[in-house]
């Protein structure tokens, strides 16, 4: 089976990143409806008459915490979901067979500093963890294979770049 081009493995391949594409934008905007729901119900309990209890006080106190983890897992959401979005539009020059389209490299990039992004977002919320006493506690840990994919996408990127370059220099030689 060929690697490139129409009916290849690339275009398989961004099929499932198309579906996994539309589940994260469900996802997220599941994450934005619980999030007003938070909201609406930490500042105003009363819009909730069935959902009241003996802990309604309790809960409306936390509602605004629990707004904010709801934030950070949306935020998380979105970084996923910037990084399956450049995915598809590599794989779409792939499939196109034009691995070495110059905006690959910016793409490449992206995805690098994304994941970088949530490898550092991680470490924020475990240091918030303390702070937060019903949330189990989290053992902090260092991603060797997390920053090693960092470093894995930024070589593969100026690896396009000299690619593209050399597709360049080609298309100039008569």
């Amino acid at each position: 089976m060929r690697a490139l081009g129409p009916g290849s493995v690339s275009s398989f391949l961004k099929i499932i990143l198309d579906v996994v594409f539309a589940a994260l934008w469900i996802g997220l905007g599941g994450v934005a409806i619980a999030l007003l729901g938070a909201l609406l119900f930490s500042f105003n309990p009363d819009l909730f008459p069935d959902v009241l209890s003996q802990n309604a006080a309790t809960v409306a106190s936390r509602g605004p915490l629990f707004a904010g983890m709801l934030l950070v897992f949306g935020l998380y959401i979105g970084g996923v979901l910037v990084i399956v979005h450049s995915l598809r539009r590599i794989f779409m020059t792939l499939t196109a067979g034009d691995p070495f389209h110059p905006t690959n490299v910016r793409r490449l990039r992206l995805i690098g500093l994304m994941l970088a992004g949530l490898e550092v977002g991680r470490y924020f919320v475990w240091g918030l963890s303390p702070l937060l006493p019903w949330v189990k506690r989290v053992e902090p840990n260092f991603s060797l294979t997390a920053w090693f994919s960092v470093l894995v996408v930024f070589v593969l990127a100026e690896v396009f770049r000299e690619g593209a370059r050399l597709r360049r220099e080609a298309e100039l030689t008569i």
